[in-house]
């Protein structure tokens, strides 16, 4: 009898002061897309990834280019070219069709490795950010994912802010 006693005073002591303690509790969101795609560093290593897959890039769409010349060109004339002539060309096709595929595979990879490596170190970067300004303004809890976040605890702006003025 005397513990359910002492179990009611306690849960009504606890729905009394837990209001009040979340209540002083400060809260912070972080869009972590945005930060993602506008903060500099993030655009900074977009723009160097780029620029590294340029040329990969560029020669991936002449190979797409001629392979399409080359199917369309049997399309067009295979009906009517010598036998030898057709299987030369249509080896030629596979060829130049897998070859294509392969570096395309490659390219991908490549690309999805190297962007891996560069939004790893700016999400590093963009973590000790929001840490510090937890640290500094003295937030309980900041989060990055949630379904809603009023635009009054979104320190977003801060963060973006907060990487532009670090190089």
């Amino acid at each position: 009898m005397k513990a359910t006693t002492l179990s009611v005073l306690a849960a009504a002591v606890l729905s009394i002061a837990a209001p009040t303690a979340f209540a002083e509790s400060k809260i912070g969101f972080v869009n972590s897309d945005r930060v993602m795609r506008e903060a500099a560093p993030a655009v900074r290593a977009q723009q160097r990834l780029e620029k590294e897959f340029e040329k990969r890039d560029q020669e991936l769409q002449r190979l797409g280019k001629e392979l399409q010349a080359t199917q369309e060109d049997l399309e067009r004339n295979g009906v009517t070219m010598a036998e030898a002539d057709r299987r030369t060309k249509e080896r030629t096709f596979n060829d130049l069709n897998r070859d294509f595929q392969r570096k395309q595979r490659e390219f991908r990879e490549d690309l999805n490795q190297r962007r891996n490596e560069e939004l790893a170190s700016v999400l590093d970067r963009a973590n000790r950010a929001v840490k510090q300004i937890a640290e500094a303004e003295k937030y309980d809890v900041i989060l990055q994912e949630a379904v809603y976040a009023s635009p009054r605890i979104d320190i977003t702006d801060k963060v973006i802010k907060a990487l532009a003025d670090t190089k």
